[in-house]
């Protein structure tokens, strides 16, 4: 399977205790959109997808009313939880995350061990959420972006301060498709409809040469291109986003969603609304990061 995404950790790292969902709001939390619940077709039978993935088949699946972040969890709201709380990513707790190699100086890019799988990543020693491509990085000027470095323990940590959860597969992909009938992404089934682009992904010739050609090079302010139907920015490329799922039967890794910056058409075009992917809970990346969902009670609005 090709994948842009870096390999999962080893799994030494002691198991973080899940917390318990939230209460059903009386009211939607600034930032959040409220999705009607529905029966919409989930999956794909796309022949340009990936089956080992398990897109298909295409089934009927019916999701119950909730509301959901317009916008993946920017830097400046995780700040906020980390700054209240003092909480500790688990790539700050490890000592390092993967960076894409092409973002990091020299001499820290030859330094860095690599995945064999997926030598354009680079773990990067003393990288994080605050300090994004290793030492001497910061996100001063990449407040509206979304936070990336984050496993899907830190995502849950943060939702439960919140008073959030992350997502089911079934609410993100009804959510993503924004009205849309098994359309290949959240706008239509044609990637650059009128020559304009619509989301973050890679341009050129993966992973050699990014054009730029969206206008970003990395991620992008979590509001930038146009929503879908329901309002909801960036659900294609950009970062990944945690899903509350567990991937498939084994229950080793979480799924992901949405697609990143890195996603190219040659070889790795899971930004389409059905793709999925995964990786251990434990796991960080410079592409991965979160939206979260609201239970709603009757009448809330």
């Amino acid at each position: 399977m090709s994948s842009c995404c870096p390999p999962g950790r080893s799994g030494t790292h002691p198991a973080r205790a899940v917390p318990a969902a939230p209460a059903a709001r009386a009211s939607v939390p600034d930032g959040m959109i409220v999705v009607p619940g529905g029966t919409f077709r989930m999956g794909t039978d796309d022949p340009d997808g990936f089956p080992e993935d398990h897109e298909g088949p295409v089934r009927a699946v019916t999701v119950a009313p909730f509301a959901i972040d317009a916008r993946a969890v920017t830097n400046e709201r995780f700040a906020e939880f980390a700054d209240a709380t003092g909480y500790r990513t688990e790539a700050e707790d490890f000592g390092w995350t993967y960076v894409f190699a092409k973002f990091l100086p020299g001499p820290l890019r030859k330094t860095s061990p690599r995945p064999s799988a997926a030598p354009w990543w680079c773990g990067v020693s003393g990288a994080s959420w605050r300090c994004p491509e290793g030492p001497g990085s910061s996100v001063a000027d990449r407040a509206d972006h979304p936070v990336v470095h984050v496993s899907w323990n830190d995502a849950t940590a943060y939702c439960a301060w919140a008073g959030l959860r992350l997502p089911t597969e079934p609410e993100w992909e009804y959510a993503a498709r924004g009205g849309l009938d098994q359309a290949r992404y959240p706008w239509g089934d044609e990637l650059t409809p009128d020559g304009r682009h619509r989301c973050n992904i890679w341009q050129g010739r993966f992973p050699s040469h990014d054009t730029a050609e969206d206008g970003y090079s990395g991620t992008a302010p979590a509001d930038a291109f146009q929503p879908n139907g329901f309002g909801l920015y960036n659900v294609s490329g950009n970062v990944w986003e945690w899903c509350a799922d567990w991937f498939d039967g084994a229950k080793a890794n979480r799924s992901m969603r949405g697609g990143s910056y890195l996603c190219h058409e040659s070889y790795c075009n899971r930004y389409r609304v059905a793709a999925r992917t995964s990786n251990s809970p434990d796991s960080s990346s410079g592409n991965t990061g979160f939206r979260c969902v609201a239970d709603i009670a009757d009448g809330a609005g």
